[in-house]
């Protein structure tokens, strides 16, 4: 006896619900050991069976990669492991240089990409396949491109500076944000425009009070997207900066290393202190995030 259609779709309901829940969980458990681990003791982090949740848990790696408290220590073990790992370390440098380098680079991404965009979308300045090829600049692997880049900075003096990556990071980021940009232009009316004309609105004002409030929503969504590529990245930095230039990327590869061992607690924590930025600007915008992911959907 074969199915109705209700039957069918509640079928297909139930197991797209069931796939959605398995790549979830796939993709949620990365986190989940990410956070658990960071709350171990020493001894759990390379036990077998594997300590999925500990029963023993401490705030040591969190205290000795953040700040001084393993020199109160009395366990001589943790005391020595602690000194290692903070003869690593300068988190806080790293934070700040990783905020103000992405900061910058995707507020300038982002305003110099909607621009170009409008441009795109409004007066055709560039072809689609102009539009193809700048995207396929971004396509290139950044090994390809590190040795002129590295001679060049060293000749002008960029070579382990925050301009340096900068400017760096804004031109790799800049063809995401004309495409992201310009995908919600393309879905603002042109009809909107011409009535403020008419009504006596200059280009600007028409720009700033009729198209920028519709695609605002669609720019904070572009402006994440670009934060979590240029907060994140690691091959750039580590190739472009020596000394003087730390991103919380590179701070976070010193816990491993085949000499130095591997100091996964220490390292999870880390790793948790460099999330929490991104999930407090995620909180903080959510509600043009809802919009923005959502603007292709609505119609003219």
């Amino acid at each position: 006896m074969s199915m109705t259609m209700t039957q069918k779709r509640n079928v297909f309901s139930v197991f797209r619900y069931f796939v959605l829940t398995i790549w979830l969980l796939i993709v949620a458990f990365p986190i989940f050991w990410m956070v658990s681990t960071s709350f171990k003791p020493d001894r759990e982090w390379f036990s077998w069976p594997p300590v999925y949740i500990t029963e023993n848990a401490t705030l040591q790696n969190y205290l000795t990669v953040w700040t001084d408290f393993n020199e109160y220590s009395t366990n001589e073990e943790t005391k020595e492991l602690g000194q290692y790992t903070q003869s690593l370390q300068r988190p806080w440098e790293a934070l700040g240089n990783s905020t103000l380098i992405a900061g910058i680079a995707t507020l300038l991404a982002v305003l110099f990409g909607s621009v170009l965009a409008y441009g795109v979308s409004r007066h055709q300045i560039l072809s689609e396949k102009r539009m193809f090829q700048l995207l396929m600049l971004r396509m290139v692997p950044p090994i390809v491109l590190i040795a002129p880049i590295s001679l060049w900075y060293r000749q002008i003096g960029l070579l382990d500076s925050i301009p340096g990556l900068v400017i760096l990071y804004f031109l790799t980021s800049l063809p995401y944000a004309v495409w992201m940009s310009k995908s919600f232009i393309d879905e603002v009316p042109r009809e909107m425009e011409h009535a403020a004309e008419i009504l006596g609105a200059s280009r600007w004002r028409t720009i700033w009070e009729v198209v920028l409030p519709l695609v605002r929503s669609g720019l904070v969504a572009t402006f994440l997207f670009i934060l979590i590529l240029t907060w994140s990245e690691y091959l750039l930095a580590l190739l472009l900066s020596k000394t003087d230039v730390l991103t919380l990327p590179i701070e976070l590869s010193k816990y491993q290393g085949s000499t130095e061992g591997r100091v996964y607690g220490r390292q999870a924590a880390l790793s948790v202190g460099i999330t929490i930025p991104l999930v407090f600007v995620g909180l903080l915008i959510r509600k043009h995030l809802a919009r923005g992911f959502s603007f292709g959907m609505v119609r003219r």
